[in-house]
């Protein structure tokens, strides 16, 4: 008989309080000084706790940078799935403004995300990392847009919503690659953009679902 998949086992009381207080440190060093100063050793120095018990949670840098790209993405997620007033909506095109607004906010707020997701560190694996999450966003947008309005029956091939999403983050980290931030206007060409994209496979007009 074939035994059911046990569930991977939460971190003890004691050790997530240490993982976290490494996230937080590194978020800290990342928010104020970029990739570039991340070491195992800056991370254990800020957060007060030897590099041996960082090196026990995060093997290196890179999978440090992984987990901290995993929490960004994790707000990211929470902020598709908050509630979203049916009534003010009329077009897509108003909840592409919704949810792309909330993303916005989190970087806005979050500096350690706008180093995670939008500079030029040139890590591969944080990358493809984000390059993962994005597929599950893309999955989550389509089923929100999915609850608002009728979609119609997107490519299999061609995963819309998530490309949508790196499109309109390509203009984003070019404006934070300028200036260090995302202008209010580089945000509306980022909101263009994804909506120029995602208009390639939605018609000018979806019908509204009932709720």
């Amino acid at each position: 008989m074939t035994s059911r998949p046990t569930a991977p086992r939460k971190p003890r009381a004691r050790s997530q309080a240490r993982i976290d207080a490494i996230l937080d440190a590194a978020r800290t060093l990342l928010a104020a000084e970029g990739v570039g100063s991340l070491s195992i050793y800056s991370v254990a120095e800020r957060a007060q706790i030897p590099p041996s018990s960082v090196y026990h949670f995060f093997a290196s840098v890179p999978a440090l940078l992984e987990a901290l790209t995993a929490d960004v993405h994790a707000a990211f997620r929470a902020a598709l799935q908050a509630p979203i007033d049916h009534d003010k909506i009329q077009h897509w095109r108003d909840l592409s403004r919704v949810v792309e607004l909330r993303m916005l906010t989190i970087y806005s707020k979050d500096a350690a995300a706008r180093q995670l997701i939008l500079a030029q560190h040139g890590l591969t694996e944080v990358t493809q990392a984000d390059r993962q999450h994005d597929l599950e966003l893309g999955d989550l947008m389509l089923a929100v847009f999915n609850r608002h309005f009728e979609v119609p029956t997107l490519p299999s091939d061609v995963d819309v919503f998530a490309l949508a999403l790196e499109l309109s983050d390509r203009v984003y980290a070019r404006s934070v690659h300028q200036h260090g931030q995302i202008t209010p206007r580089m945000a509306e060409e980022g909101m263009r953009v994804f909506d120029a994209y995602v208009g390639l496979y939605l018609p000018a007009f979806l019908p509204k679902r009932v709720l």
